[in-house]
């Protein structure tokens, strides 16, 4: 059986994060710097960045995250598409790292005091593929024994980190978050219309209409 492309991305970035760990040089080179993209076309940057980390706990939730919807989503891409599935979700994640700066570049970019780093943007876009394919679905908070449906969790996901981007201050790309997220969306719908009959959208809508209510908050260790 193949190695799955998200352990592929986990172990990659990983290496990648922890030999960036106080190698100053290279986290200059890999970070996205939007001046170095406006003025000397270091596009790469959009992509790289995803591959290093401020520090291990940035790192670990990244990936932890990554790991716990990953391969629920590109198992999903595999039944949908077939062989062309394990392309089709490296091209989520790849591009999803593009598209969720974007918004940020257009912002920053002649902001030499800007810079940003880590998967978050494309974390958000595996995520949010996977709530669409199972909405009630139950995401945990963090040592609370409270289970919400997926759809809730991305709404106040999005609700939130909007309100956080707007206030402003603090180290995370919020955008890129958001981004990310609707990227996610976005890109399932397509690829779901243009490379099977699997209409993705009906059937998240049908789940949720279906669903008893006391499927969307449940309370568990």
């Amino acid at each position: 059986m193949p190695i799955s492309i998200t352990l592929i991305i986990i172990i990659v970035t990983s290496l990648i994060s922890i030999g960036g760990f106080g190698n100053k040089r290279l986290i200059d080179d890999l970070i996205f710097y939007p001046p170095a993209i406006t003025r000397q076309k270091q596009w790469y940057r959009f992509f790289t960045c995803g591959l290093i980390h401020a520090d291990a706990g940035h790192l670990i939730f990244n990936m932890l995250a990554l790991y716990l919807f990953g391969d629920a989503v590109e198992n999903n891409f595999l039944t949908l598409f077939g062989r062309k599935g394990r392309i089709l979700y490296l091209l989520l994640y790849i591009l999803a790292l593009l598209f969720s700066l974007l918004p940020t570049f257009s912002k920053h970019r002649n902001d030499y005091y800007y810079r940003s780093l880590g998967a978050s943007g494309a974390v958000s876009a595996v995520i949010f593929a996977s709530i669409l394919f199972n909405p009630l679905v139950g995401i945990g908070l963090f040592f609370i024994p409270i289970y919400i449906a997926g759809f809730i969790f991305g709404i106040l996901y999005l609700v939130i980190s909007q309100w956080l981007e707007k206030r402003g201050g603090g180290n995370i790309n919020h955008s890129a978050h958001i981004y990310g997220a609707l990227f996610g969306i976005v890109f399932t719908i397509v690829v779901c219309r243009a490379f099977s009959d699997y209409p993705v959208l009906k059937s998240f809508i049908d789940q949720i209409m279906n669903a008893d209510i006391k499927q969307f908050i449940r309370f568990g260790t």
